[in-house]
Order: structure tokens, then sequence, then C-alpha cells
């Protein structure tokens, strides 16, 4: 066969199909075939890459008819439907065959662009988990912290409440080890969550004997659900600092959680002097809620709220709503 016939008879067949790859790509992608719909979607498919293949069949048996590249084969009897669904039948196989190939590549394509996504978020939540460590850690180190804290440990020595100051001596060592713990992990359980809240509160509570009030309310079936590490400290952290510490009154500090319908709801609810509308708090753009804002969205994209918002008659509430999981989404530098 000589080259120009070989141009003309042979390549029109996957210039057209170059035609239709972009078009084709698109409607994988829009209907793709998972575990849930295999059987329906693969049989859309198989239907639209027939059709396809009838169309390519005829556009090409049209342009060969056209060009007269066969000038003798159709010169007596002309050109009919049944010569046209012959040749398709006949390269029907083929034609899922490149459809297949072309479902194949798309898919090899879009998991492989899904893993290194995943790759960067891993690596952006291992960034934000330290960055909540770091500062976690400087807010337990800050002076006015520790330096209360001891002061608060040295009266309890005076009253000879020995008992009590080694337990908070023990408390503060312990949130330290905790926020300097090397583990990647991204999620924890909700009750290993609440063990770090309660040291920290513990010692809070020497700061203000007579002025914080804790109460959790995390019932049993929540305990197991895996939350964000360190998600609870900063909305704390802030009701302290926020609410008991401007107030002369007695302020309780709430945290709850509970578990329905597949959401895990968690509140941190205070009942000091609410929200300023000055502050970075009362427009739910301070650093702590921002940085958990954004760990949320990395772990659960669309699927998490966090609102922060008066409390009636007085105080602030924070809430989240997150997927009940006991499956960490991710682990290290790994996705599940």
């Amino acid at each position: 066969m000589r080259y120009v016939d070989y141009a003309f008879y042979v390549l029109p067949f996957w210039y057209l199909w170059a035609l239709y790859l972009l078009p084709v790509v698109w409607f994988v992608r829009r209907k793709p075939i998972e575990p849930t719909n295999w059987i329906s979607r693969t049989a859309m498919h198989t239907c639209v890459a027939l059709l396809l293949g009838f169309v390519h069949t005829s556009l090409r048996f049209a342009f060969e008819v056209g060009a007269r590249i066969h000038p003798d084969s159709y010169s007596e009897q002309g050109v009919s439907i049944a010569d046209v669904v012959g040749l398709a039948t006949l390269e029907a196989p083929v034609h899922l065959f490149i459809y297949g190939a072309i479902i194949g590549v798309t898919y090899l394509v879009g998991y492989r662009r899904r893993l290194r996504e995943r790759e960067i978020a891993a690596t952006q939540l291992s960034e934000q988990l330290a960055l909540a460590k770091v500062q976690a850690l400087r807010m337990q180190i800050n002076p006015h912290f520790l330096f209360n804290a001891m002061n608060s440990i040295s009266m309890l020595v005076r009253n000879r409440k020995q008992e009590e100051a080694v337990r908070t001596i023990a408390g503060l060592s312990d949130l330290l080890r905790h926020v300097l713990d090397d583990s990647a992990d991204q999620e924890v359980p909700l009750r290993r969550e609440l063990e770090f809240i309660e040291r920290y509160l513990a010692i809070e509570q020497i700061r203000f004997p007579d002025r914080l009030k804790v109460i959790i309310d995390t019932p049993d079936n929540t305990l197991d659900a895996l939350v964000p590490n360190l998600l609870l400290q900063p909305l704390v952290e802030n009701a302290i600092r926020h609410g008991v510490s401007r107030s002369t009154a007695v302020t309780t500090v709430e945290i709850s959680s509970r578990a329905t319908d597949g959401t895990l709801s968690l509140s941190v609810v205070d009942d000091g002097p609410g929200l300023s509308v000055a502050s970075p708090r009362g427009k739910g753009t301070g650093l702590g809620i921002t940085n958990t804002r954004r760990r949320l969205e990395q772990l659960y994209g669309n699927g998490y709220t966090l609102e922060l918002k008066e409390k009636e008659p007085q105080g602030a509430v924070v809430s989240i709503s997150l997927p009940v999981h006991t499956v960490p989404v991710i682990n290290g530098d790994r996705m599940k």
C-alpha cells in the first residue's frame, strides 16, 4: 500500500478518535464507574461506546466513498445503510477496546492526581499539627501561666496539701509531655483529647479556685470517635482567656459532645462577658479559630461546620460538627 493510500484510508480511523478523545474523557469523569453503580454505569458506557463507534464508522465510510478511495466497490449496487451497519458491527470490538482504553487511562491519570493531592494535603496537615503543638506549648510555658501555676503549687505546699500539689505538678508535666509527643497522628479518640483538656483545666481551676466551674458532658458513644489532635485546646483556652479572666463572677466552661445521624457535634460554652465586636474572638477570626478552621477543612473538606456565636443571656458558644468515624482519615503521611 502506498503512503498516500495509507494516509487517506487508515489514518482517518485514528483522526476521528482523536477528535472524540476530549468529549469522551469529559463524559467518563462526569459519569464514573464506581462500586455502587458499576453495573448500570458499565452498561451505559458500553452503549455510548457502540453508538460512538457507529457514528465513527459512518463518518469514515462516507469519507472513503466521497473520496472514492475504493472506486469499484460500490459503483454498481450503491451504498446502503446495511453496508454501514455491517461494517460498524465488524469494527465494534475495536471501538469498545479503544473506549475502554480511554476509560482506563482517564482513571489512571485521575488516581495519580488524587494521590498527589492527598500527599500535599497530608504535608499541609502535618505542618498545621506541628504549628498547633507549638502554639499549645507557648501557651503552656507562657510566663503568666507558669507563674500562676507554680504559685498555686507553692500555696498548696504551704497549706500542707502535698498530695494536691503533687497531682498539680504531675498534671503540668503531663501537659508538656503531651505537647512534646512526636506522634504524627492527625486524629485521636475524643477520650484522649478530653484527658489533655481535663489536665489543663485542673491547673486553671487552681488559678481560679472560686471563679471557674467546669462541666464536661460527653456520652460514652462519642468517646471513641476520632477528632483532630489538639482540636479543643485553643477553644478552651479562648474560653478561659476571654471568659473567666475578664469576669469577677463564677464562670462556667462547659464541654459537650453528641453523636447523631453520623455527625459528631462538639461545643465549648462559657457564660463569661461574651463576644466583643472589637476583638478577634468576636469576629471569629482569631488565630486559634482560624487554624482550627483550616485543619478541619483539610481533613473533612465541606463535611464540617465551625460556628462562634453569642450565648444568651451572656457568654460565647463555639460549635463544631464533623463526620463520626473511628478509622483515621489521615494517619501521619498516609491517607486512609
